[in-house]
Order: structure tokens, then sequence, then C-alpha cells
């Protein structure tokens, strides 16, 4: 039953009341208006259609008043039976957004179904009731509306249609079920040559929406297939990427090699970064920056990349890139929110280069609330660096912090001070009290493993590891830490091996987990793998750490030229590397 009709009868009284009323003593018009009607034959079609305009017209107004005085169901029902009787389009859309501005999903749904059926050739009834039946999770009731939508689109509308159905169906409890019955709805489309790409890509999307990766993969191919050139199929191929469907990567290359979309090259550029493949990154956004040099994104992201490579002329030009493009676009705040991540990228190469004032300099441009913090913390690093640690712990304990997140921020922030300046038993009970505040964090307890590791309790780093493996098994840093630990110190080193090897199950390409595994076949007696693998590691990503190893599996194995040429650049790249020195010394070389 609807509950909003029994306060109709009152309110289509008071409306002719309210007629008449207003025609009293108002405007002539009005009162001849009035006078005259008492007179009208029952069958002057003409005249009672002139009396129902003004009936609907007060009836409309009513409606409207009721509704902006609060009263959304009594405007609601007034607004939908004005609509009902004057078959109009205009109030049967706004009797629907009255019930979706109150909330009440079955109102809304009734009048757009009313609308619908009133007006059966209108697009917009048949999508307002498709899109209330998904607000409500019914979901098999929509495939009706569903499929008279798309009959009454055009092909260049249905295509823009059918994209937004992904989005649409996003929030549904039985994703499998919404998959399936788009998928259905969209037979047709699949074969219509003008549409068919489309099509694929969004039953592709609505599969990986249900979690059906591979059914995913195979509606992408034959979008792609259908479609070489086109954005889609490459956009759902990077929504596989992001959900672990490795597979997907050749369609995206494929598409690359075309005349591709810069924002959807920066788009795999971030991926291959988050996958610490740098080399191919740095390539990709080589690419961008040539293809569409007014992309400031693109700059920002090669600067950080050239900063990490340690190539800081570069940066510091890919930075002035960024801000030639940035700084003109925008008004002037939102231009100095996007400067930000440049200033603090300045700060680091200044830092990087010891000239702490350009540093702090750079930092001072930051005027973002949001962004002080970072900028504090960086002060405070600045100072640690020369040899300055009371006075950074001192700015890291003037930091306002007035929730218990903020205090746990600050806490954080002098751990890494602590560390930095290889104060490990002070940063070990620092830490220590961060993991008693969120026990259950296992980046914390993570990171208070590493710190009982560099103060040689290797016992109680071995017992908070296997916490997290008992935890939460998929966390590869774990097993990474405690199999290159063991390999380390050369011991267990077939338990070692297998922990290192169940790290990379859940990250095959981190190059980081193939240095510990190549680390560990070096000290099993296998140097020609160990060459292998950190050959491999090397060209991913070459860091100091994986340098030092490569280094010394080279110097064993009498190619003492090599090893020599790598420690050096790598010293250049990162002259602090614990591991790298470490190493120096260890072999007695100076280079």
């Amino acid at each position: 039953m609807d509950y909003y009709g029994p306060m109709v009868p009152f309110f289509r009284f008071l409306a002719a009341s309210l007629v008449i009323v207003l025609s009293v003593g108002a405007k002539p018009s009005w009162a001849q208006f009035s006078a005259a009607s008492q007179d009208i034959p029952k069958n002057d079609t003409a005249t009672s259609n002139a009396f129902l305009d003004a009936t609907l017209f007060y009836e409309i107004l009513l409606g409207e008043i009721v509704t902006r005085g609060g009263d959304l169901a009594t405007g609601y029902s007034l607004i939908l039976e004005a609509a009902r009787r004057g078959n109009d389009e205009r109030l049967y859309r706004r009797a629907v957004d009255i019930a979706l501005q109150s909330r009440s999903g079955e109102p809304a749904l009734t009048a757009a179904q009313a609308w619908a059926g009133a007006w059966p050739q209108s697009v917009d009834a048949h999508r307002y009731v498709l899109q209330i039946l998904v607000a409500l999770n019914r979901i098999d009731e929509s495939a009706d509306p569903l499929q008279q939508v798309l009959a009454l689109h055009g092909p260049a509308d249905r295509a823009a249609f059918m994209l937004a159905l992904p989005p649409l169906y996003a929030k549904v409890s039985d994703k499998a079920l919404a998959a399936s019955m788009v998928e259905k709805a969209l037979q047709n489309s699949l074969s219509d040559p003008a549409v068919s790409a489309t099509a694929w890509t969004v039953v592709g999307r609505m599969r990986l929406l249900s979690d059906n990766q591979q059914g995913a993969l195979e509606a992408a191919r034959k979008a792609q297939d259908l479609a070489p050139l086109e954005d889609k199929p490459a956009i759902l191929a990077l929504e596989l990427l992001e959900a672990g469907a490795t597979e997907a990567e050749p369609l995206l290359r494929r598409y690359l090699d075309g005349k591709p979309s810069p924002e959807i090259r920066l788009a795999y550029a971030r991926l291959l970064l988050e996958w610490q493949r740098y080399t191919e990154a740095r390539q990709q956004l080589g690419f961008v920056t040539s293809e569409k040099p007014d992309l400031p994104q693109a700059w920002m992201a090669q600067a950080a990349l050239q900063f990490q490579d340690n190539d800081l002329d570069d940066a510091e030009a890919s930075l002035q890139r960024y801000s030639a493009l940035v700084e003109p676009a925008g008004n002037a705040a939102t231009s100095r929110a996007s400067m930000t991540p440049a200033y603090r990228l300045h700060a680091q190469i200044a830092e990087k280069r010891g000239n702490y004032a350009a540093a702090e300099q750079w930092l001072g441009h930051i005027e973002n609330e949001q962004d002080l913090y970072s900028a504090q913390t960086r002060r405070a690093s600045l100072l640690a660096r020369q040899g300055k640690l009371k006075e950074a712990r001192a700015l890291i304990h003037s930091i306002p912090a007035d929730t218990d997140n903020a205090r746990r921020m600050n806490l954080m922030a002098e751990v890494q001070l602590l560390r930095d300046a290889r104060k490990y038993r002070e940063a070990y009970a620092l830490q220590k009290k961060l993991v008693e505040q969120l026990p259950d964090d296992d980046d914390l307890t993570y990171e208070l493993a590493m710190l009982a590791d560099k103060n040689g309790d290797h016992a109680s780093m071995e017992r908070l590891l296997r916490q997290i493996m008992a935890r939460k098994p998929g966390y590869h840093h774990a097993y990474n830490a405690l199999g290159y630990s063991l390999a380390e110190r050369g011991i267990r080193l077939t338990e070692a091996k297998e922990l290192i090897l169940k790290a990379l199950t859940f990250a095959p390409k981190d190059p980081f987990i193939t240095d510990s595994l190549a680390w560990v076949e070096f000290r099993l007696g296998n140097p020609v793998e160990a060459l292998r693998l950190l050959e491999a590691a090397f060209g991913i990503r070459p860091d100091a750490d994986i340098a030092a190893h490569l280094g010394e599996v080279l110097w064993t194995q009498g190619n003492q030229e090599r090893a020599r040429s790598i420690w050096r650049e790598s010293k250049r790249l990162n002259p602090d590397n614990e591991t790298l020195r470490e190493t120096l010394k260890r072999l007695n070389i100076k280079l």
C-alpha cells in the first residue's frame, strides 16, 4: 500500500478550495472564471480542461509549498497525482526526485514505474526504474528496465550507457547474479559491430566485479580482438593487472604498441613503480613526456624516479617542467597544493647534495595545513643529518598532537630519526610502545622485528615475524626477512631458502626477495645460481643492497673489475648504504 495515499483526498479538496479562495477578489479574470464556472455544462470539454489546468496548477503549487516546508510525503503524493492526471513527464520526474530526497525507495520506484508505464518510449523513465531497483538491491527485477533502455538507445548512446553499468552494479550484494544478468541483457550488443567491443569490455568489468578474473580476461581478449586500438579494453586490462591478473599484461602491451592514450601509459607506469620494475617504468614515463609533454603528473613521476636513481640534475629539470605546467593552472590555493610534492622533492634533492639551507628553504614553501606535518618531520630529519639529533627530537615533540593517531604519528617519526641515526636500542623501545598500542598492526610489528634484528636480538625478531605469519599468512615481507636473516648468519640455510621461496610465491617479481634467494644460494655454495639471480634482481632494481651482494659474488668468482665498477656506481647512488659499507669493510676493499 502507498503510505502517502490517505492524505491525498484531503489535499485534493484543499487544492480545489485554494482555487476558489484565490479567485475571489484577487484578479478580475480569476473572479470572472470562478463565477462562470458554476454554469459550465459537463460535456463542455474545453472549459472542463481549463478548470482542470487551474486545479493542476494549484495542486502542483501546493505540492511544492509543502515539499519546501519539509512535508515530503505530502508533496510527493500531490505531485504524483498531478503527474498522473496531467500525464506530464516533468511531474513524474519531480515526484521521483521528492521521494529520493526523502530516502523513500519504494515510493520513488512507484513513481518511476508509473512514469515508465505512461511514457513507454521515455529513456529517462526506464533509467530511473533501473537505478532505483539496483539501489534497492532487487537485481533480478532490473533486467527488464535494463533491456528497455538498451532498446531505446542508438549505438552511440548505448555504448555510453553500457559503460555506466559496472559502476551502477558495483555495490550490489550478489555481484555474480548482476554479472550474469547484464551479460544476458547485452547478448545482442555483443554481436553488433557498432558496440561489440564496448559490450565485451562491460561484460569483462562485470565479471571482474564478481571476482571472475579468468572470465574477465577472456572478455578483455575478445574486446581487444574486435578493436585493438580502442582504450576501453586496455583500461580493463589495467584493472585486471591491479587485481593481480598478470596474464592481462600482454593485452596492455599490445595496445601500447599502437597509438595509446598517454593517460593509460601513465597509469601503467605507476603500476610498474608499485611492482618495483623501475627501468620499465622510467621507459614508459619517457614515452609519456614525449607524446604528451603537457601532462604534469608524468613529469612528477619521472622526477621521483630520477631522484631515486640519483640523477639529480635530470630530476630537477623534470620538476621545473612540472612546475611550469602546474603553477599557471587553476586558482592560487590549487596551485600551491599541486606544488607541495615538488617542493618536497626539491628539498630531498638539496638534502642529498648536502645543501641543508636550500632544503629548508624549499620546505618553507609548503603552506597547506595537511602537508605541514610532513614538512616538519622532514625538517627534523635535516637536523638529524647535521648531527643535531637532540634538536630534531625536540622539533618532533613540538608538533601538536591532539589525538591518539597524531601522537602515534609523532612517535613513528621519532623512531625513524633514531633508526637513521643508528640508535637502534632507543628506536626499539619507542617502537615497542607503538606495538603495545596497536598489537595487531602487522606493519608496526614488522618494524619492531627489524629493530630487534639490528640490536642482535634474533630470538625476538623471529618470534615477532612468526606472529605476523600466523596472523596474516600472505605477509611476504615476514618470510623474506626471516629467511634473509638466517642466510646472513649462515644458519638453518635449507629453512631459510624455503621461507624465501614462500615469499616469492606472493611477490614473484620482487627484486629484493630475489636478492635474498641469491644470497642463500651463495651461502649454500651455489655461486653460479646466485650470480644469475643477482643479475636479474639488479637489472630490475639497481639498489645498493643488491649491488653489495652482486659485487661480492663477482669478486669471489674472480671478476673483480666488474665488482669494483658495480660497487663504485652503487656508492655514488647511495654512499650511506649500510650493507655496502659493511661488505667493503669485511672484504678490505677501498674504492
